[in-house]
Protein backbone atom coordinates (compact mmCIF):
# COMPACT_ATOMS: atom_id res chain seq x y z
CA UNK A 1 0.00 0.00 0.00
CA UNK A 2 1.42 3.45 -1.15
CA UNK A 3 2.15 5.26 2.22
CA UNK A 4 0.06 8.37 3.39
CA UNK A 5 -0.05 11.84 2.12
CA UNK A 6 0.51 14.00 4.36
CA UNK A 7 0.49 17.64 5.04
CA UNK A 8 3.97 17.08 6.93
CA UNK A 9 2.65 20.46 9.25
CA UNK A 10 3.02 20.05 13.09
CA UNK A 11 -0.92 20.68 14.00
CA UNK A 12 -3.27 18.51 15.39
CA UNK A 13 -5.78 20.01 12.36
CA UNK A 14 -3.48 19.19 9.48
CA UNK A 15 -2.26 15.79 11.07
CA UNK A 16 -6.92 15.04 11.11
CA UNK A 17 -6.81 16.19 7.85
CA UNK A 18 -4.04 13.60 6.73
CA UNK A 19 -6.93 11.01 7.30
CA UNK A 20 -10.23 12.29 6.96
CA UNK A 21 -9.46 15.34 4.50
CA UNK A 22 -9.58 13.15 0.70
CA UNK A 23 -12.93 13.31 -0.97
CA UNK A 24 -15.40 10.60 0.17
CA UNK A 25 -13.93 9.95 3.52
CA UNK A 26 -15.99 11.94 6.00
CA UNK A 27 -19.10 10.46 3.92
CA UNK A 28 -17.94 6.74 4.20
CA UNK A 29 -17.66 7.65 7.74
CA UNK A 30 -21.43 8.67 8.03
CA UNK A 31 -22.40 5.41 6.25
CA UNK A 32 -20.87 3.33 7.94
CA UNK A 33 -22.13 4.97 11.75
CA UNK A 34 -24.87 2.79 10.91
CA UNK A 35 -23.06 -0.50 11.79
CA UNK A 36 -21.44 -2.83 9.47
CA UNK A 37 -22.11 -2.20 5.25
CA UNK A 38 -21.02 -4.91 2.82
CA UNK A 39 -18.72 -2.80 -0.04
CA UNK A 40 -21.79 -2.53 -2.63
CA UNK A 41 -24.20 -1.04 -0.06
CA UNK A 42 -21.79 1.84 0.37
CA UNK A 43 -21.08 1.87 -3.01
CA UNK A 44 -24.99 2.00 -3.53
CA UNK A 45 -25.23 5.38 -0.88
CA UNK A 46 -22.31 7.29 -1.92
CA UNK A 47 -24.23 7.94 -5.35
CA UNK A 48 -21.38 9.70 -7.33
CA UNK A 49 -17.99 7.67 -6.07
CA UNK A 50 -16.47 5.45 -8.05
CA UNK A 51 -15.46 1.87 -7.30
CA UNK A 52 -11.83 2.20 -7.53
CA UNK A 53 -12.16 5.29 -5.51
CA UNK A 54 -14.37 3.82 -2.72
CA UNK A 55 -11.89 0.82 -2.27
CA UNK A 56 -8.93 3.01 -2.33
CA UNK A 57 -10.83 5.29 0.72
CA UNK A 58 -11.84 1.68 2.62
CA UNK A 59 -8.20 0.87 2.65
CA UNK A 60 -6.82 4.47 3.54
CA UNK A 61 -9.42 3.77 6.31
CA UNK A 62 -8.15 0.12 7.22
CA UNK A 63 -4.38 1.09 7.55
CA UNK A 64 -5.27 4.15 9.89
CA UNK A 65 -7.15 2.18 11.84
CA UNK A 66 -10.74 4.21 11.56
CA UNK A 67 -12.34 1.01 10.14
CA UNK A 68 -12.16 -2.95 10.24
CA UNK A 69 -13.47 -5.70 7.92
CA UNK A 70 -14.61 -8.84 8.91
CA UNK A 71 -16.53 -11.75 7.13
CA UNK A 72 -19.61 -12.07 8.98
CA UNK A 73 -20.48 -16.20 9.93
CA UNK A 74 -22.80 -18.00 7.85
CA UNK A 75 -25.72 -17.56 6.80
CA UNK A 76 -24.74 -13.84 6.26
CA UNK A 77 -21.03 -15.01 5.34
CA UNK A 78 -20.70 -11.61 3.51
CA UNK A 79 -17.60 -9.13 3.87
CA UNK A 80 -18.56 -5.59 5.82
CA UNK A 81 -16.52 -2.68 6.72
CA UNK A 82 -17.43 -1.23 9.91
CA UNK A 83 -16.16 1.88 11.89
CA UNK A 84 -13.06 1.21 15.09
CA UNK A 85 -14.15 3.55 17.75
CA UNK A 86 -11.60 5.82 16.75
CA UNK A 87 -13.70 6.11 13.56
CA UNK A 88 -16.57 6.41 15.35
CA UNK A 89 -15.06 9.07 17.61
CA UNK A 90 -16.00 11.37 14.35
CA UNK A 91 -19.34 11.63 14.78
CA UNK A 92 -19.06 15.28 16.61
CA UNK A 93 -16.97 15.81 13.91
CA UNK A 94 -19.25 15.15 11.10
CA UNK A 95 -22.06 16.93 13.54
CA UNK A 96 -20.24 20.15 13.33
CA UNK A 97 -19.73 19.74 9.88
CA UNK A 98 -23.83 19.22 9.05
CA UNK A 99 -24.52 22.34 11.72
CA UNK A 100 -21.80 24.17 9.60
CA UNK A 101 -23.23 23.54 6.42
CA UNK A 102 -27.04 24.00 7.13
CA UNK A 103 -26.84 27.14 5.58
CA UNK A 104 -25.94 26.00 2.57
CA UNK A 105 -28.66 23.17 1.98
CA UNK A 106 -31.44 25.69 0.70
CA UNK A 107 -33.87 24.06 -1.42
CA UNK A 108 -33.54 20.27 -2.81
CA UNK A 109 -32.01 20.56 -6.72
CA UNK A 110 -33.18 18.06 -8.94
CA UNK A 111 -29.82 16.91 -9.05
CA UNK A 112 -29.61 15.75 -5.92
CA UNK A 113 -29.92 12.45 -4.48
CA UNK A 114 -31.34 11.62 -1.11
CA UNK A 115 -31.60 8.37 1.30
CA UNK A 116 -33.47 8.75 4.08
CA UNK A 117 -30.85 8.00 6.60
CA UNK A 118 -29.19 11.01 5.71
CA UNK A 119 -31.81 13.22 7.94
CA UNK A 120 -30.05 10.91 10.82
CA UNK A 121 -27.29 13.41 12.04
CA UNK A 122 -29.70 16.37 12.03
CA UNK A 123 -32.59 14.66 13.68
CA UNK A 124 -29.69 13.37 16.26
CA UNK A 125 -28.70 17.37 16.57
CA UNK A 126 -32.33 18.42 17.26
CA UNK A 127 -32.71 15.21 19.64
CA UNK A 128 -29.53 16.25 21.87
CA UNK A 129 -30.91 19.69 22.00
CA UNK A 130 -34.19 18.86 23.38
CA UNK A 131 -32.16 16.24 26.27
CA UNK A 132 -34.16 13.09 24.52
CA UNK A 133 -32.38 9.96 24.93
CA UNK A 134 -33.36 6.77 24.00
CA UNK A 135 -34.09 4.29 20.49
CA UNK A 136 -36.28 6.72 18.51
CA UNK A 137 -37.69 5.22 15.04
CA UNK A 138 -38.51 7.70 12.02
CA UNK A 139 -40.86 7.38 9.01
CA UNK A 140 -40.06 9.43 6.47
CA UNK A 141 -41.41 9.51 2.65
CA UNK A 142 -38.24 8.67 1.35
CA UNK A 143 -38.22 5.23 3.58
CA UNK A 144 -37.57 4.32 7.48
CA UNK A 145 -34.58 4.68 9.98
CA UNK A 146 -33.69 4.80 13.47
CA UNK A 147 -31.65 6.33 15.80
CA UNK A 148 -30.20 5.90 19.07
CA UNK A 149 -30.48 9.43 21.10
CA UNK A 150 -28.16 10.78 23.32
CA UNK A 151 -25.75 7.34 22.66
CA UNK A 152 -21.89 8.16 22.66
CA UNK A 153 -20.02 6.49 20.75
CA UNK A 154 -16.74 3.80 22.26
CA UNK A 155 -14.09 6.23 23.43
CA UNK A 156 -11.08 5.62 20.73
CA UNK A 157 -9.20 5.00 23.73
CA UNK A 158 -10.31 1.37 23.86
CA UNK A 159 -8.77 0.75 20.88
CA UNK A 160 -5.59 2.71 21.53
CA UNK A 161 -5.02 0.82 24.84
CA UNK A 162 -6.06 -2.97 23.71
CA UNK A 163 -3.33 -5.11 23.84
CA UNK A 164 -1.89 -5.66 20.00
CA UNK A 165 -3.36 -9.19 19.62
CA UNK A 166 -6.59 -8.78 20.87
CA UNK A 167 -9.74 -8.54 19.08
CA UNK A 168 -10.58 -5.66 17.26
CA UNK A 169 -13.38 -3.49 18.98
CA UNK A 170 -15.73 -2.31 17.08
CA UNK A 171 -18.05 0.55 17.56
CA UNK A 172 -21.84 0.30 18.31
CA UNK A 173 -24.07 1.54 15.36
CA UNK A 174 -25.48 5.23 15.86
CA UNK A 175 -28.35 4.81 14.14
CA UNK A 176 -29.52 2.36 10.74
CA UNK A 177 -31.71 1.90 8.04
CA UNK A 178 -35.32 0.63 8.30
CA UNK A 179 -37.62 -0.02 11.58
CA UNK A 180 -35.81 0.08 14.77
CA UNK A 181 -33.88 -3.71 15.90
CA UNK A 182 -35.71 -3.50 19.05
CA UNK A 183 -39.18 -1.87 20.35
CA UNK A 184 -38.28 1.92 20.13
CA UNK A 185 -39.03 4.54 22.88
CA UNK A 186 -40.92 6.82 20.17
CA UNK A 187 -41.86 6.88 17.10
CA UNK A 188 -41.37 10.06 15.12
CA UNK A 189 -43.57 10.44 11.24
CA UNK A 190 -42.85 13.60 9.29
CA UNK A 191 -43.62 14.94 6.07
CA UNK A 192 -40.49 15.72 3.28
CA UNK A 193 -40.84 19.34 3.69
CA UNK A 194 -40.83 19.21 7.75
CA UNK A 195 -37.91 16.91 7.69
CA UNK A 196 -36.13 19.11 5.11
CA UNK A 197 -36.55 22.44 6.75
CA UNK A 198 -35.13 20.37 10.08
CA UNK A 199 -32.31 19.49 8.28
CA UNK A 200 -31.94 22.85 6.97
CA UNK A 201 -32.18 24.56 10.04
CA UNK A 202 -35.26 26.61 9.19
CA UNK A 203 -37.52 25.04 11.34
CA UNK A 204 -36.57 23.57 15.01
CA UNK A 205 -38.23 19.73 15.53
CA UNK A 206 -39.41 21.71 19.39
CA UNK A 207 -41.59 24.18 16.49
CA UNK A 208 -42.23 21.20 14.47
CA UNK A 209 -43.74 19.28 17.60
CA UNK A 210 -45.58 21.96 19.09
CA UNK A 211 -47.39 22.53 15.64
CA UNK A 212 -48.46 19.30 15.41
CA UNK A 213 -46.21 18.59 12.18
CA UNK A 214 -44.34 15.62 13.06
CA UNK A 215 -46.56 12.94 14.65
CA UNK A 216 -45.34 10.77 17.46
CA UNK A 217 -46.10 7.36 18.85
CA UNK A 218 -45.38 5.63 21.78
CA UNK A 219 -45.84 5.24 25.85
CA UNK A 220 -43.11 5.57 27.24
CA UNK A 221 -41.91 8.74 28.80
CA UNK A 222 -39.22 9.40 25.67
CA UNK A 223 -42.65 9.60 23.67
CA UNK A 224 -44.53 11.16 26.57
CA UNK A 225 -41.85 13.97 26.49
CA UNK A 226 -41.65 14.31 22.56
CA UNK A 227 -45.62 14.31 23.03
CA UNK A 228 -45.60 17.45 25.48
CA UNK A 229 -42.93 19.43 23.47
Amino acid sequence: MPPRRSYDQYCSAARALDLVGDRWTLLIVRELLAGPRRYTDLHADLPGVSTDVLASRLKDMERDGLATRRRLPPPGAATVYELTPRGAALLPVLQAFGAWGEAELGERRPTDAVRAHWFALPLLRALAGLGVRGLVEVRLEEGDFHVRAGGEPPAAALADSAPADAAPVYAAPVYGDGPAPTPADARLTLTTPVSEAVARGTLLLLEALRAGQVTVEGEGPVAKALREG
